[in-house]
């Protein structure tokens, strides 16, 4: 989490799943951002196969799925996310507009009150917990 912004930061959580975060800050500064959900667009086979038994929509709709369904490992720490490599984060396949909205975090008992989570409206893929939303359209 104090490596270079734009690298992946990945820990094994409840001695049961990876967490994929994005590094944001400069070097020594901690600072990221845990992917909690994505929408598949592209791969959905091999992820029904590392996720069989569930429907679609609960392939990456939370943290540990999503790392189970895109097969996220420790060995990916600290790779450049910047780059086309094994890990990566792409420009948006999408061009429509699309309303993010912003709630609080799940998972926690301290600073409820921040809105720190964000995601699109009424996105499937979502992660539980979507009330308390501020939503702005992107």
């Amino acid at each position: 989490m104090f490596g270079e912004a734009g690298h992946a930061y990945i820990y094994f959580t409840y001695g049961n799943h990876y967490c994929l975060n994005v590094t944001t800050q400069p070097t020594g500064k901690a600072g990221a951002v845990l992917i909690r959900a994505v929408e598949p667009l592209e791969g959905i086979t091999v992820m029904r196969q590392l996720r069989s038994g569930v429907n679609d929509l609960q392939l990456t709709n939370g943290p540990g799925k999503l790392t189970k369904a895109l097969d996220i490992e420790k060995w990916l720490n600290e790779i450049d996310l910047t780059h086309t490599g094994p890990l990566y984060v792409a420009n948006p396949v999408r061009e429509e507009r699309m309303v993010v909205c912003r709630s609080s975090r799940i998972g926690i008992r301290l600073g409820k009150e921040r809105l720190w989570r964000f995601y699109i409206k009424s996105n499937p893929y979502v992660s539980k917990g979507q009330a308390g939303e501020s939503v702005r359209s992107t």
